[in-house]
């Protein structure tokens, strides 16, 4: 493999991954998996596995800053990651049975429709109207959503996050930030949990693509999550709805040249 042409894929993979991650809270297996698949000619059931390995890190510190913004909803967080790292195991003993073709595209369709939905419909609600839904109630929604995110997450990786992003906003109603921040909370033990799954299944990667997509995602991913947690609401919405049309396009493009 060539070296100059693994560090250029893996950079600019990772660039996408985190980007995505530390704006919008999505899998870097919607970027970095097409991408090691077209360029790197990399069985797609251990791109994945190696795209959700470089979620790990770069989730668990976009969550620490957001966190430390109080931009993070530990409490009511947990209770949906409980159903979601259950079912993320079942989604990707699911996809190792699976034909290679049909892992992916959903994720591509999710990253480009979210990204337009926020761009024409922002997310604006506001965190003292978080806190009119019961805890019961939202409790009860956790576990039913988080039931669908971890087979998604499972099965495709990326579609998870961006699941994870859509129900967290528009079905729990949290305010934006939040949102992201409780997602990639949420994103950083499930893709623990997934890569884990998924070597346990196809063995051990290869070692240099893994670190340089780690690094490079996790890299991007800090950027990002310190530029959201600074801007406004409005601002947020908008380079999150852009960066998701871009990578969803990108995506696309890179998945009909594999």
């Amino acid at each position: 493999m060539n070296i100059l042409l693994t560090i250029a894929v893996t950079f600019f993979a990772g660039m996408g991954a985190g980007l995505g991650t530390g704006f919008a809270g999505m899998s870097a297996a919607a970027v970095i998996s097409p991408m090691l698949i077209t360029f790197l000619k990399m069985d797609p059931y251990m791109a994945i596995g190696i795209a959700l390995s470089s979620d790990v890190l770069a989730s668990a510190v976009s969550a620490y800053i957001y966190g430390k913004n109080k931009n993070l909803d530990i409490k009511n967080g947990i209770i949906m990651m409980i159903s979601v790292l259950t079912f993320t195991v079942v989604g990707s003993y699911i996809a190792s049975l699976l034909p290679d073709a049909t892992m992916g595209s959903f994720s591509v369709f999710m990253t480009f429709l979210l990204g337009i939905k926020f761009i024409v419909r922002p997310v604006m609600i506001t965190k003292e109207a978080m806190q009119g839904v019961s805890a019961k109630k939202r409790a009860i929604q956790s576990v039913v959503c988080g039931i669908m995110i971890g087979l998604i997450c499972g099965f495709v990786g990326a579609g998870g996050g961006m699941m994870m992003l859509l129900i967290i906003t528009s079905v729990l109603g949290y305010e934006l930030k939040t949102a992201v921040g409780t997602s990639v909370f949420i994103m950083a033990f499930t893709a623990f949990t997934g890569a884990v799954s998924h070597f346990m299944i196809v063995g051990a990667p290869d070692w240099t693509v893994f670190i340089l997509c780690v690094v490079f995602t996790l890299i991007w991913a800090r950027i990002a999550a310190r530029f959201a947690n600074k801007a406004t609401p409005e601002t947020l919405n908008r380079a999150t709805g852009v960066i998701l049309v871009i990578l969803g396009i990108v995506v696309l493009g890179f998945s009909m040249l594999s």
